[in-house]
């Protein structure tokens, strides 16, 4: 190919692309405006937040202002997230009414807040079978030598029977939620 034809090859090729990035910006210009905005809350504009849900079922934690949702996470559970956590290794999250009561900066997995988990009920279930209840339910991030495999935890039950979301979801509950917050956990 002669000089001459290789110039006017890659001119016509810097022309369609430059076509194709003004045809490109003139369809987001006219891209449909009426899609709802998503509300997003800045931690300095949540007033409080006073107890946490959680619904297992739909893999989900809400921090609450009285009965108002402020902010809303997927969440990963236990390998066995069906049903209440009777003893030490059964990979189950437990349910019930417990109390967000402690906070670990220097957790395993990254960051973590204690739910308040074996209740005095929870012990009386798991000696009478001649179990030990466990008490290490944590909500936390992921683990510290997830590195680049982050990615792969998000939508899977992994956990022994914790709460598990990202580490920047981790960061924000952290800053939202105190100590003694209430967190009710359902099926």
């Amino acid at each position: 190919m002669s000089f001459y034809r290789a110039a006017l090859t890659i001119t016509t090729l810097l022309s369609m692309a430059l076509t194709a990035n003004v045809m490109a910006t003139e369809l987001l210009a006219k891209a449909d405006t009426r899609m709802p905005a998503t509300t997003v809350y800045e931690p300095a504009e949540i007033q409080s937040v006073s107890n946490v849900v959680v619904r297992k079922g739909e893999r989900r934690l809400y921090l609450m202002d009285g009965k108002e949702v402020v902010r809303s996470y997927r969440i990963s559970l236990g390998d066995n997230p069906e049903g209440h956590k009777l003893y030490q290794g059964d990979e189950r999250t437990p349910e019930g009414n417990y109390t967000l009561d402690w906070r670990n900066a220097e957790s395993d997995f990254y960051k973590s807040i204690h739910i308040s988990y074996p209740s005095e009920r929870d012990r009386e279930l798991a000696s009478a079978w001649g179990l030990d209840p466990g008490g290490s339910i944590m909500i936390h991030g992921l683990p510290n030598d997830a590195g680049d495999l982050a990615f792969a935890f998000k939508g899977l039950d992994w956990t022994d029977g914790c709460i598990a979301v990202t580490n920047e979801e981790m960061d924000e509950i952290w800053q939202l939620v105190s100590n003694g917050t209430p967190i009710s956990i359902h099926p």
